[in-house]
């Protein structure tokens, strides 16, 4: 299957059908949340709930509410959230060590006795370092909203900042209907899969479960029954995959190397596996326009302003830097010709989280996927291929990339990206530490 032609590969691949009007792009971060709070108010059947975390500041809680209020609405629903089981109970990078968000969930039950909100931990490994839960969706009733985002203050934009993602509302009953039979039978019903929101038993207690849950999460995929679209309409694909040579790696490389005319590519993090540095190149070659939109070093969310003090960390955001500008020299003829554009993402005070693949005006990947060696070795990740061979959703398309677009530059000349000796000394000794003993690969890999 890995060798078949790109195309014949992506028509050969299950999808459920759809109608123009059902689908929505919402316009930004804002618009994410209201979304999302009045899809909660409005839920008359199931809420299902997947994110890395839901965290406790006013964000969160906000989410958190809007579900205990569900529930005492409406006690029947069927009512599930999803987080990672190591990011949930440790504090933030770099504050004082805690409980993390499981004491709060705790605290919530507590605080509404005879109300249920279940918050499944999903450990998706022993060891955070090694993998973590990077599925995405909320399924309420039989609309999916789908987003990167998690669940906190930036990501929902409660204050002044905002961390920018993408954010789609897909009705379709077959959809929310696979992704939520995985959800349970995959993941929740699992003996390695216990309740936050009670007491719940040590990593240590379940690490041989843990072991057979990543066995079993291996061979898991969406359930596509009934899945009988013609391949002349629009369409979606749903796709899970964790490990090496997964499902979803394989579609994200098949998808790239489909491309005849035009690919469009977002990362927050200019740190692509090697395979999909290959399929650029490919590309460039055969002469198809590339345009990868990034985010500038101070729009990750791991910058750290050179007036603050410096953890290790904030190494992250100059060690992509320097990534991206080695990608900008070896391919500058290809930037002076305008087969690739690069772009840089940055609105001042704010974060960029941006993910997903548009292919010749046909096909559009939604997903949570970094693009990176983690995401394609150790996480558990997933993504909604929508298919579009008429073009129906051109408008939509065009109205999000150019609002992409909006606070970016195009990298002219590699030499516009700092180097080493630009950056300021902390990160600039740690990273010549790092490159001396190659270890900036292995952290590649890692984060």
């Amino acid at each position: 299957m890995f060798f078949k032609d790109p195309r014949t590969f992506l028509d050969e691949l299950p999808r459920f059908a759809l109608a123009a009007g059902d689908v929505s792009t919402l316009a930004d971060t804002a618009a994410f949340r209201e979304t999302l709070l009045a899809s909660i108010a409005g839920a008359t059947r199931r809420i299902y709930i997947a994110a890395l975390y839901l965290q406790q500041d006013a964000g969160g809680a906000q989410v958190l509410d809007a579900l205990y209020a569900a529930r005492a609405r409406q006690p029947e629903l069927e009512i599930a959230v999803l987080v990672d089981w190591h990011r949930a109970q440790r504090g933030l990078i770099g504050k004082d060590k805690s409980e993390g968000n499981a004491a709060w969930y705790r605290a919530e039950a507590e605080r509404h006795p005879g109300l249920e909100v279940p918050v499944w931990g999903i450990p998706v490994q022993t060891r955070e370092l090694f993998g973590v839960l990077h599925l995405k969706g909320f399924v309420i009733d039989d609309t999916v909203l789908y987003s990167g985002a998690s669940l906190n203050d930036v990501y929902l934009h409660v204050g002044e900042r905002y961390r920018y993602d993408r954010y789609h509302l897909i009705r379709s009953p077959e959809l929310a209907d696979s992704l939520v039979a995985f959800m349970q039978h995959a993941l929740i019903e699992h003996p390695a899969v216990h309740r936050l929101d009670r007491a719940a038993p040590s990593t240590r207690e379940i690490r041989g479960d843990i072991r057979l849950l990543r066995e079993s999460l291996r061979t898991a995929a969406y359930r596509c029954a009934g899945a009988v679209a013609d391949h002349g309409q629009l369409a979606v694909t749903p796709v899970v995959g964790v490990g090496k040579r997964n499902p979803l790696n394989r579609l994200i490389q098949k998808l790239m190397a489909s491309s005849r005319e035009q690919l469009t590519l977002c990362t927050p993090y200019f740190n692509l596996p090697r395979p999909l540095l290959g399929e650029i190149r490919k590309l460039l070659a055969r002469g198809v326009q590339v345009d990868i939109i990034v985010g500038d070093k101070t729009a990750n969310d791991f910058f750290i302003p050179p007036d603050q003090p410096f953890k290790v960390i904030g190494a992250l955001p100059y060690l992509y830097e320097a990534n991206l500008r080695r990608f900008a020299k070896a391919q500058q003829h290809d930037i002076e010709s305008g087969r690739l554009n690069l772009y840089l993402w940055n609105d001042p005070g704010q974060s960029y989280h941006l993910k997903g693949i548009w292919v010749d005006r046909t096909r559009m990947l939604l997903t949570g996927n970094n693009l990176n060696p983690r995401a394609f070795s150790l996480d558990l990740e997933n993504g909604l291929l929508l298919h579009d061979p008429q073009q129906v959703l051109a408008t939509q398309r065009d109205a999000e990339l150019s609002a992409i677009l909006t606070h970016t530059r195009r990298i002219g000349h590699y030499r516009e990206l700092e180097k080493l000796c630009d950056y300021p000394e902390p990160a600039r000794k740690l990273l010549t530490r790092l490159n001396r003993v190659r270890a900036d690969r292995l952290v590649s890999r890692l984060l």
